[in-house]
């Protein structure tokens, strides 16, 4: 590509809209431009790069011997009404009508027209096991798109869907999808962790998330410092020892007026976090319960809402609260309430502390469960902090940022019940087909490479993922010697299968440069002063020496490095 005669542009200055690193370094190299909030176009150098990821995935998904089709993105929406997610996706999916009234989505996932592509082949166990997948737009209205290409509105995904008559046929479905997408990251080059992870709206026996390793990203990986444990902190279980209990002390009153908060008791009253406990009144599947916990520790939704088997997770309006606990908001305690308690495992090792008292400007201290209260059920609802243990080894637990940039999921058999995928075994009995569910967004990883790999000048992209390889630049297009020795490495160079960037624009040396660190080309050759010696300098982007190397040696030089 010569840029004088393309399509090009950067910008000097930082893109105001932006919050991250990686949307702000492709938006300023040209590689991508917001259109709205969430919806971004790809310009030719960034679906230069898209492609390149796409087509990592493409050969490591062939090599299972997956099939590639593609889905359409206007999808019926009384499909999703069959399978049950209508509701569940709710807001998030965008909806229309066409001319006659007939209500349509775009697909924010493509589960279910997978299903109904299976239905048209599979009628007995012989039609067993088979892989299809596609790189298909999704479309999901996130009521809070940020970060450039992490959360968006409009994304391209790769998403697979093994079919197997049991669940042995799909671990072995699993195993190899799991195998692809770390060959694939692997190729990346990207730095990721693979976690455990919360099967969401999407359910089925088992998700796993592979996490690109980053300062930001909207999940919080929690992480072993002694072993390989990995998991999203939504999942990732406590471990709770037991405490012996102290001597109990007499239940009393403590006046606290207009000290409704845990940080406000802690500095009027000097009562410490691990002797004061957290009352909540959540509504679950709108049935109230007290949930309880350390005033130090956190409530975790996700477990509460898996506790239950519950739908709908939310904490109790200010109304329903005060009519419960008869107080104002940030007086409720377990002690004379009538409705269900549960209480993370650490209340019960517990001793004289202090709860709320149901009752405005007053808690109760030196309160003891079974004297006191009585708790309906103990369980681990409660976020895994740092330096808290090791639930595999007991080691220390660290955490960090992480971009998802693929999961995969055990679906079972929930959407071949719910749309009646199933096939005849060897002694003619129906049973529904089993699932697994798998899912790459190039996007994401395109992003997550960038965040992975640049410095103040910016993008060092992986050698396999650079726009081009080679750049070369011509100082001054106004000598004649430097046009034709351009023009020369440059066919000989597309002559032999490198991606060659040609910078022949009238432009200074300084912004030449500076434009070929910010889009990241791993090696520049510069067409100068040199050349009266009959030599170019060469510089690897990541390196800050120059070398020089004869003229007749560049292509060597090049294939060299390819290599």
């Amino acid at each position: 590509m010569k840029l004088k005669s393309s399509y090009f542009f950067t910008l000097r200055e930082n893109v105001k809209d932006e919050d991250s690193v990686s949307g702000n370094l492709l938006a300023r190299s040209g590689m991508i431009k917001k259109n709205s909030s969430g919806v971004y176009m790809y310009l030719p150098m960034g679906y230069k790069v898209l492609k390149k990821i796409e087509q990592i995935i493409r050969e490591e998904m062939n090599k299972t011997g997956a099939q590639e089709v593609l889905m359409p993105s206007l999808i019926p929406e009384e499909i999703y009404e069959a399978s049950g997610r209508r509701a569940l996706i709710g807001a998030s999916m965008f909806a229309l009508k066409d001319r006659f009234g007939k209500p349509f989505v775009l697909g924010p996932t493509h589960e279910e027209l997978f299903v109904m592509a299976a239905n048209h082949h599979v009628k007995s166990y012989k039609d067993l096991p088979f892989n299809l997948y596609q790189f298909q737009t999704k479309f999901r209205d996130e009521p809070r798109p940020r970060f450039g290409l992490i959360r968006v509105r409009e994304f391209i995904m790769k998403d697979a869907y093994s079919f197997d008559k049991d669940l042995d046929g799909l671990t072995l479905s699993y195993q190899k999808m799991y195998d692809a997408y770390k060959a694939s990251f692997d190729r990346m080059g990207l730095n990721y962790k693979i976690v455990t992870a919360d099967t969401g709206v999407m359910g089925g026996l088992l998700s796993e998330e592979f996490q690109a390793v980053t300062d930001i990203g909207e999940d919080r990986l929690v992480l072993c410092d002694t072993c390989e444990f990995a998991s999203n902190i939504e999942v990732s279980p406590c471990v709770t020892h037991d405490i012996p209990l102290e001597p109990f002390k007499d239940l009393s009153e403590l006046y606290t007026p207009n000290v409704g908060k845990i940080k406000d008791l802690v500095e009027n009253y000097q009562i410490s976090e691990d002797k004061m406990t957290k009352s909540m009144i959540y509504m679950i599947d709108k049935t109230a319960v007290l949930v309880m916990v350390r005033a130090d520790d956190e409530i975790n939704e996700v477990k509460l809402q898996k506790l239950f088997g519950a739908t709908v997770v939310e904490l109790a309006s200010a109304e329903v609260v005060e009519n419960l606990s008869h107080a104002k908001i940030g007086y409720a305690g377990p002690i004379g309430i009538n409705i269900k308690i549960v209480a993370d495992h650490r209340i019960r090792s517990m001793s004289n502390f202090l709860v709320g008292a149901n009752k405005t400007d007053y808690h109760f201290q030196n309160v003891n469960v079974d004297r006191d209260f009585k708790v309906t059920q103990y369980a681990d609802i409660r976020n895994i902090k740092p330096n808290d243990e090791c639930p595999k080894c007991g080691g220390k637990i660290y955490f960090n940022n992480g971009i998802e940039i693929g999961n995969t999921f055990k679906l079972g058999d929930k959407y071949s019940k719910a749309l009646g995928l199933e096939y005849l075994d060897a002694d003619n009995t129906l049973h529904p087909v089993i699932m697994g569910s798998y899912g790459i967004g190039p996007g994401r990883c395109l992003a997550a490479i960038v965040e992975q790999n640049h410095d103040d000048f910016g993008i060092l992209w992986p050698k396999a993922l650079a726009p081009y390889t080679v750049g070369l630049v011509i100082i001054n297009t106004k000598i004649e010697l430097q046009n034709t020795t351009g023009e020369d490495l440059y066919q000989q160079l597309l002559q032999a299968g490198v991606e060659v960037l040609l910078d022949d624009r009238d432009e200074r040396a300084g912004v030449k440069f500076n434009d070929m660190d910010l889009i990241g080309i791993p090696l520049r050759i510069t067409i100068g002063k040199t050349l009266e010696q009959g030599k170019v300098e060469v510089k690897f982007r990541n390196e800050k020496e120059i070398q020089l190397v004869d003229l007749d040696q560049v292509l060597p030089f090049v294939k060299n490095f390819l290599k």
